[in-house]
């Protein structure tokens, strides 16, 4: 199968970036063959490279290769790098990470998190799914995994045109499921939990918030399972609040204390309203909301949010405290969200200094040509 793009749209493929919209490509010529590949070529005939073809999807083409096809032994070959390339982050105190970070590196469409011995697998993609027994077989023989569970339950993979696909492929769950980060260990459910269970990307971040704890008041705002919240204790702190609407993230987080050693006080509530409330001052705030903005249309919405929420943030820090705050909404910018923190700052009458720019930790690699990868952004400012 020939795919040529219109005039103008081959520049970014050439610079590396892994997508092509259905309103770049020109013409198609042939099908693609069984594993959905196509080759890519600009408008004048130049080879672009080979990436997988989805009339269903948006994004018509994702880019696999520079070259003129793409094997399952160049498959092998990413799998095995992407591991490797894992093994300095996993230590005595740290059992689990992700494995293989879709675009970031350079699989686009495909998820691996590594749970202790065993893996979760979540393909996005057609295209990936194309490759699912190799991709398995390939896991299986490089990292001999005492399970593999796959989550493959995300809206993306509905707007390819696939069904869901979750359950136990290889082997058996263990019950209870936990992991170990920085000494930390946290109760991990394959079967419920967000994304593939556990929210890896905030790794560096929650190390972070434990040092900086001793001796503060931390209110852990939107905690979850309180990954945040149970650093802060162990960190030292005073007291330890955790706010979240779900009841249910209540319930984990108090074991997740427990397992811990941890006090931890847990208010069922909606965050902005329970931020609104009078009275209380926090020395170390943390709001790690959910997505705003799922995409640019809704871009308006969701920095209303931030706004709203990081104003009531500001109010509630004491003078000399610590806000981290964070957006995953790949919609927003980076650029955008710090101007957005520093606007209800301002409207707050509050000074701030920032002290550290966070994003996802070393097992979540950005490709550098794909801008929508980093979704992760995050500020940690002083506040007076």
């Amino acid at each position: 199968m020939k795919v040529v793009l219109k005039k103008g749209k081959e520049k970014l493929v050439a610079m590396g970036h892994p997508w092509v919209f259905s309103g770049a490509v020109g013409s198609v010529e042939g099908k693609p063959d069984e594993r959905g590949l196509c080759g890519v070529y600009s408008h004048n005939g130049g080879l672009l490279g080979t990436g997988y073809y989805n009339e269903k999807s948006a994004i018509r083409i994702r880019m696999l290769s520079k070259g003129s096809s793409f094997t399952a032994g160049d498959l092998r070959q990413r799998l095995s790098l992407a591991i490797e390339r894992r093994c300095g982050l996993l230590t005595s105190d740290t059992d689990s990470c992700r494995v293989i970070n879709s675009e970031g590196d350079f699989l686009p469409g495909l998820t691996v998190d590594r749970y202790g011995s065993g893996i979760c697998l979540q393909i996005g993609t057609a295209g990936m799914e194309a490759w699912r027994a190799v991709i398995i077989d390939s896991l299986s023989e490089m990292l001999s995994p005492s399970f593999i569970y796959e989550r493959s339950d995300t809206e993306a993979r509905k707007r390819e045109g696939l069904a869901d696909s979750e359950g136990l492929i290889k082997g058996s769950l263990p019950d209870p499921l936990i992991i170990r980060e920085n000494g930390v260990s946290f109760l991990v459910n394959l079967v419920c939990g967000q994304k593939t269970g556990f929210f890896f990307d905030q790794r560096d971040s929650r190390a972070l918030v434990r040092r900086y704890s001793a001796g503060r008041i931390v209110c852990d705002c939107f905690s979850y399972s309180g990954g945040f919240a149970v650093n802060a204790a162990k960190g030292g702190a005073l007291s330890v609040a955790a706010v979240d609407a779900s009841a249910n993230a209540g319930k984990w987080l108090s074991q997740n204390a427990g397992i811990n050693g941890a006090d931890i006080n847990f208010t069922e509530a909606d965050v902005f309203s329970f931020l609104r409330q009078p009275g209380g001052g926090f020395d170390l705030l943390i709001l790690d909301p959910p997505k705003f903005a799922r995409h640019a249309g809704e871009v308006d919405r969701a920095a209303r949010g931030y706004k709203d929420i990081n104003l009531a943030g500001f109010r509630k820090l004491t003078s000399g405290g610590l806000l981290f705050t964070f957006s995953c909404s790949n919609a927003v910018d980076p650029y955008l969200f710090r101007q957005i923190v520093f606007s209800a700052a301002a409207d707050a009458r509050r000074q701030a200094q920032l002290l550290h720019v966070l994003t996802a930790g070393p097992d979540h690699p950005v490709n550098i040509a794909h801008k929508e990868g980093e979704y992760l952004k995050g500020l940690v400012l002083r506040v007076f």
